[in-house]
């Protein structure tokens, strides 16, 4: 279910509150570019600054713009496990097709207290979860034996990797069923975790870019090597620029530019500065964006 090109979404913002006509139509954007899955709720939808009835409020509005024609896999991650499984029960009351639940950040639980929290999780919500590894965010790396634990578990169906260890792909896939699905969680080096066994990414870029990041999965799919290669290096000063500064920052500024969304986000994030802006637009070119 959750393969392709998956849009890490943006949460549009003006004047501080979201921007509910801009979330919308930035959604029936995504899908008709054809894109393969949407993250409401993630690190690029700033959910760490969003209160929790915005939390929700967005991921039911998610699953009711969709309308079951992509899956919808809503963030739901906490450092508090019973805070994560209260979010995870949220988004299956409203229709999520499955949860992407990040690594407890801050707290810096051992590999046991990972398998634990993620665990409880499970156990608690019957919606297939997606584990969500993002060492530079969350302090804490799930290793490859705790992540082939977890792929034990029913509800455990695969993992977005932002590690950016291209090796780790191999190992897991050796280990776990065929079906435990690897995701990439980094855009520069996605197309790369696909030759080493990856499905597809979790991607920031396609923010901006759904019909090229879509495309390079297709064409990986298809064998199309030459469109895949001329993608790959299209897409590849993007994977680096809107990096530049914190995401997403830079992505919403390259949102603007395409007319998607103000560049707003909440602090302690501040807009993308002019140099950062300089860098999108560079890259953005080169990608044929603007």
């Amino acid at each position: 279910m959750f393969k392709g090109c998956i849009t890490a979404m943006i949460t549009p913002l003006s004047g501080g509150q979201i921007d509910w006509e801009a979330f919308e139509k930035f959604i029936e954007w995504q899908i008709e570019q054809g894109v393969h899955g949407l993250v409401p709720c993630g690190t690029t939808g700033e959910s760490p600054t969003l209160s929790h009835d915005e939390h929700n409020a967005i991921i039911k509005r998610c699953v009711e713009v969709v309308k079951g024609r992509i899956p919808v896999l809503a963030g739901t991650g906490s450092n508090s496990t019973r805070e994560a499984i209260e979010f995870t029960q949220a988004a299956k009351d409203a229709g999520a097709d499955g949860a992407l639940v990040v690594a407890p950040y801050y707290n810096r639980p051992t590999q046991e207290g990972l398998y634990e929290h993620f665990k409880s999780i499970h156990n608690a919500v019957d919606l297939p979860i997606v584990l969500y590894n993002v060492p530079s965010r969350s302090a804490v790396d799930i290793d490859n034996e705790t992540v082939i634990r977890l792929a034990k578990l029913p509800r455990i169906v695969g993992i977005k990797d932002a590690s950016g260890d291209l090796s780790r792909p191999l190992e897991i896939t050796r280990e776990t069923d065929k079906d435990f699905i690897q995701l990439s969680g980094d855009d520069i080096t996605s197309a790369a975790f696909m030759a080493q066994g990856g499905e597809g990414v979790i991607s920031v870029v396609s923010n901006v870019a759904p019909l090229s990041v879509a495309g390079l999965y297709d064409a990986w799919i298809c064998h199309e090597m030459r469109t895949f290669e001329m993608l790959r290096d299209q897409l590849g000063p993007l994977g680096a620029e809107l990096f530049y500064e914190s995401s997403p920052a830079p992505v919403k500024y390259a949102a603007s530019l395409l007319g998607l969304c103000s560049p707003e986000v909440r602090m302690p994030l501040l807009t993308a500065t002019v140099e950062a802006q300089e860098r999108v637009q560079k890259a953005m070119r080169h990608a044929g964006l603007i």
